[in-house]
């Protein structure tokens, strides 16, 4: 894209055949096809590429979700060694509530467009995130990788300011 980004993902009819391996994903309004992995896997991804891009180190965790909540449950350790968390969840939106009540660090949600039935392309997702009970948690647009990664680099990047202050 001409920002030097590309700056939204989606997928039209919520991703055919299915979120893995989709046929149809198309990405800053032009169709590109069928891409390997998931589609949430995608917005992960370019989230990672900011985190690299502005030199902050990162922890990817993936395959952890409300309906299997035992392995949300096993990574709560390794959550609360973080700075920050960008969770990026489809269908409900649920997961940022569940791990904002798990962890006290800041918690940066992005809805994807990942679902089924009555998902209206990730705008189930965002809605239930905005409505979210979990204090502090903040919420990114739809497929929004890009700014979740660098408003948590930015808060990383103050924190360690803040602290080599303080020395």
């Amino acid at each position: 894209s001409e920002h030097g980004f590309d700056h939204w993902f989606s997928t039209q009819n919520n991703a055919l055949p299915n979120h893995h391996n989709p046929d149809n994903f198309v990405r800053n309004g032009q169709p590109v096809g069928r891409l390997e992995g998931y589609s949430a896997q995608l917005v992960a991804e370019e989230a990672i590429d900011v985190c690299a891009a502005m030199g902050v180190a990162f922890t990817k965790i993936v395959d952890i979700g409300v309906s299997g909540i035992h392995r949300v449950l096993e990574k709560v350790p390794i959550l609360q060694k973080t700075s920050v968390i960008i969770v990026i969840a489809g269908m409900e939106g649920a997961l940022p509530s569940v791990i904002g009540g798990l962890t006290d660090r800041p918690v940066i949600a992005v809805p994807t467009d990942v679902g089924y039935g009555a998902n209206f392309r990730g705008l189930s997702a965002l809605l239930g995130m905005l409505n979210s009970c979990a204090p502090g948690l903040t919420v990114t647009n739809i497929n929004g990788g890009f700014s979740a990664a660098f408003a948590a680099c930015r808060i990383v990047k103050s924190m360690k300011r803040i602290s080599e202050n303080k020395k």
